[in-house]
């Protein structure tokens, strides 16, 4: 049979379940993802914090927990994971989804696969991006998916104009004009966090700082043939000194290796060391 959200929806009501957690199971299930990549997620999948589904629910932490076991424990057999480390968003799939009979009470009539192939619920990645376009992210109609799409990848935790400008950079450095939109997707999903200090659950305002700084010092690295930039700089201040750099940067900025290698390229042109762009 074909997912869609009435034969979930029909499956959460005939479950026995307490009035909250009937409430739980319909807020996560209105944060499905009914095609795969949409938000970064598989296709019957959601991503919350515990924290924003108890602001929705209007109860506490405890409370909550309380209601996530009772969904594991009933036929609904709600599973819940978190790929992308402690204070990521935690990932949530009903178990029975993948086990729904073909009887003729739980099956959807062909009237219910609207909802499953409503336009808003496709890839929203579509189009071209002008690589040269204005550097602003939020002056662009990038700036909202791109925070609605990182809430389950990698890069959940870094700032969308750092996403933005580390994307910009990566490909003006292949020298590419424009792009099909699809693009910023999957270099979203392949963002590397190997070597960035844990996150904080709560990010201070120093985060902001940090980023525009990154940001700052990527704008004054040389783009085009930057790995010409990264050799010139390593003969000229040594090996071992560069990737000091690059790992203090990454460290201190939290960012992934090559933004921290961009922006050591851009103090470094900044200070004369290497030709600035």
């Amino acid at each position: 049979m074909e997912l869609t959200t009435g034969a979930i929806l029909r499956r959460i009501t005939e479950t026995p379940l307490s009035v909250s957690a009937h409430k739980l199971a319909t807020l996560i299930l209105d944060g499905i993802a009914w095609k795969d990549g949409y938000n970064g997620l598989d296709r019957g999948t959601a991503a919350f914090t515990l924290g924003h589904l108890a602001e929705r629910m209007g109860v506490s932490r405890q409370h909550l927990s309380l209601l996530l076991g009772e969904l594991a424990a009933s036929a609904l057999a709600l599973v819940r994971w978190k790929p992308n480390g402690r204070f990521a968003p935690w990932l949530f799939r009903f178990g029975a989804v993948d086990n729904l009979a073909p009887e003729a009470d739980v099956v959807s009539a062909t009237d219910d696969t609207s909802l499953s192939r409503d336009s808003k619920n496709k890839m929203m990645f579509a189009g071209k991006i002008e690589v040269g376009g204005t550097s602003n992210v939020h002056r662009t109609p990038w700036a909202a998916m791109i925070k609605a799409a990182k809430a389950a990848l990698p890069c959940w935790n870094v700032d969308t104009q750092v996403i933005w400008d580390a994307f910009r950079t990566f490909n003006r450095a292949k020298g590419k004009d424009e792009v099909p939109a699809g693009y910023l997707l999957g270099f979203m999903r392949k963002w590397r966090t190997a070597g960035v200090a844990p996150a904080r659950a709560e990010p201070e305002p120093a985060l902001d700082a940090a980023n525009a700084e990154v940001a700052a010092l990527i704008r004054h690295a040389p783009v085009k043939n930057w790995r010409f930039h990264e050799r010139d700089l390593q003969r000229i201040i040594g090996l071992e000194a560069y990737d000091e750099r690059v790992r203090a940067i990454q460290a201190r900025l939290r960012v992934n290796r090559f933004a921290a290698a961009l922006a050591v390229h851009g103090g470094a042109a900044r200070a004369g060391e290497i030709a600035g762009c």
